[in-house]
């Protein structure tokens, strides 16, 4: 179960990251930083990164399926279009 526990919506202008959400998944993991991004296809959801020795970026946070990571995008979207 995936429940969107809080979005920090952005009002920057120009910006293509719209929003924060913390996520909790089947009460046992909160995840904190997940993205909402407006891309050139639309809005999509990016898990949280972190810089590495090399100054890029990597995802601290990977779905090992297709489906959880489909969940939680519309679980998130659905929350940041309320």
């Amino acid at each position: 179960m995936i429940v969107v526990q809080k979005i920090f919506k952005l009002n920057k202008k120009g910006s293509s990251l719209k929003a924060f959400a913390n996520v909790v998944l089947d009460d046992k993991l909160l995840l904190k930083g997940v993205k909402v991004v407006e891309g050139k296809d639309g809005l999509f959801v990016a898990m949280p990164q972190q810089k590495g020795k090399d100054d890029k970026w990597y995802e601290a946070v990977t779905f090992l399926t297709e489906e959880g990571k489909e969940a939680l995008q519309e679980a998130v979207l659905k929350a940041y279009k309320k």
